[in-house]
């Protein structure tokens, strides 16, 4: 795995025409379409020239075209409803179409965003037509596949993904430790660059009394929250274990779900006395985030888990599994607590001895903001950027022995 680590902010040699290929994009909610809405944008501020293309989300939904000049033009695509999630779609086969599509005007280089059929043909037209194509490695859907009853395909999905993210001529990942995982599993050219957290939005000035009042909960009450998709792969029997074992020492607590899900009704049905908020955007979510006290995340499925950014930024005393964002971001102890990977009562005993030591938490929370401060959305972007030039001008440049991409530092 060649990684090579550089802080330096290079100026790109030429403006690019980018291909960009998802089955998910805004206004759809979720980590991987929140963070590619940033991307995008990020590329367009630094004058490259964008395609969309992407599943059609609604019968009403139509393509955005720029006039002229650097800008974003979209392709829309058939696609069929995800089954367990609603409102997300998976794009349908379109190696045709996209070949015919980019005969017709070359991008310089096409990056594929999500690993379902699209993606596949996406990766498949770009080699037909020898162009540099890049992927991310957003979603551990190998891992998801026990949670919806299909655990017999995790062999085959494991090397379907293998070989799709094998056949791009780089695979970016967002965490140093996910690169070592995937390395050792046979994944080649992987590229770490990270994701960055909107200090200006997600912060402690976020806290409200007011939203606290409409929860049920005064000054004192600690209020345990969870924010994400209520999901099975989000491991969130482990919140309400938590949560019970806290609520059996202490007795002003509150627990508080923010987001939505499959499991919104159980969860509603075992835990009667908690605060289910929905999906919540913007400042409205950031005014969620900060409100709360203690944030438990458990899931085992995360790339990263942009709410860990959010809730270390928004000053939350974070208890998480050793693995994802948690694994590069939080040192134990310090500004966060972290646990063995899928030991729950490792979990549970963190969370408690945390939620009884007010001093320990309040120390923990002061220094959670300033742990997240430098991962600024810029020198993301500025680096996702000098990733793809890089594999644009290895692409051009006649082969040499071990290419290296520019990567965020560890």
């Amino acid at each position: 795995m060649a990684i090579h680590h550089d802080v330096t902010v290079r100026p790109l040699r030429k403006l690019l025409r980018i291909a960009v290929v998802t089955e998910t994009y805004p206004p759809e909610i979720n980590g991987v379409a929140m963070t590619l809405g940033r991307m995008v944008d990020g590329l367009l501020r630094r004058g490259h020239d964008l395609q969309l293309v992407r599943p059609r989300q609604t019968p009403e939904d139509a393509a955005r075209n720029s006039c002229s000049g650097n800008g974003i033009e979209e392709v829309l695509v058939r696609g069929l409803p995800i089954p367990g999630y609603a409102g997300l779609k998976f794009g349908l086969p379109a190696k045709g179409q996209l070949i015919r599509l980019w005969e017709s005007r070359r991008p310089d280089l096409v990056h594929v965003v999500t690993e379902g059929p699209l993606g596949w043909s996406a990766v498949a037209a770009a080699r037909k037509l020898k162009l540099p194509v890049t992927s991310d490695f957003h979603t551990n859907f190998h891992s998801y596949c026990r949670h919806y009853g299909f655990g017999w395909v995790k062999t085959p999905m494991s090397a379907y993904l293998r070989k799709l993210h094998n056949r791009s001529h780089a695979t970016l990942v967002p965490t140093h430790a996910l690169a070592r995982e995937l390395d050792s599993a046979g994944y080649q050219n992987l590229a770490v660059v990270s994701r960055g957290v909107d200090t200006e939005l997600f912060n402690p000035g976020r806290r409200s009394e007011a939203l606290r009042s409409d929860w049920g909960v005064g000054p004192q009450t600690l209020v345990i929250g969870y924010v994400g998709r209520l999901a099975p792969e989000k491991n969130l029997p482990v919140v309400v274990d938590a949560f019970a074992a806290i609520r059996a020492k202490l007795h002003d607590v509150k627990l508080l779900f923010v987001g939505d899900g499959p499991m919104r009704g159980s969860l509603e049905a075992s835990c009667p006395d908690a605060v289910f908020a929905g999906m919540r955007t913007g400042s409205d979510l950031a005014a969620h985030f900060a409100s709360a006290d203690l944030f438990l995340f458990p899931s085992l499925t995360e790339t990263f888990g942009n709410v860990t950014t959010e809730a270390l930024a928004s000053g939350l005393g974070v208890v998480a599994y050793d693995c994802a964002a948690a694994a590069d971001l939080i040192t134990d102890g310090r500004n966060g607590r972290t646990v063995p990977p899928c030991d729950a009562v490792a979990f549970v005993e963190a969370a408690v001895a945390l939620a009884r030591d007010r001093l320990q938490l309040h120390q923990l929370r002061s220094r959670s903001p300033g742990s997240v401060a430098h991962l600024d959305w810029e020198e993301i972007h500025d680096c996702f950027a000098r990733t793809l030039a890089e594999v644009v001008a290895t692409h051009d440049r006649p082969a040499r022995p071990q290419q290296e991409l520019a990567v965020m530092p560890e």
